[in-house]
């Protein structure tokens, strides 16, 4: 009986070896991927909470909102149907006659 004195080599990592440095740059994009998309993250939440990019209402601040003319709400409430013709023709003849100011 012989006995095999020579050793076998068993390679690292099921034979790769050491051969692994073409994937250390792959490892820093993947951290530099995430720092990206958390830095995307926490900018996207300091602008949803930031009051600089609040949207402005369609008025002024200091400025009253424009109020509808007395014909106009006229107008509104004959359409929807709460006064008939005649109603209508009435009381748009009295708004005409009393020289209603315009809107501003």
């Amino acid at each position: 009986m012989s006995v095999n004195t020579k050793k076998e080599r068993i390679n690292m990592i099921w034979g790769f070896g050491h051969g692994l440095w073409f994937l250390l740059p792959l490892l820093f994009l993947g951290r530099f991927f995430w720092i990206v998309i958390l830095a995307l993250l926490i900018g996207a939440v300091i602008r949803r909470f930031s009051f600089r990019y609040r949207q402005t209402p369609f008025y002024q601040p200091g400025m009253p909102p424009v109020q509808p003319s007395a014909i106009e709400i006229l107008r509104q409430r004959y359409a929807r149907g709460e006064i008939d013709a005649t109603t209508f023709d009435q009381m748009r003849e009295r708004l005409e006659a009393s020289g209603e100011p315009r809107q501003q």
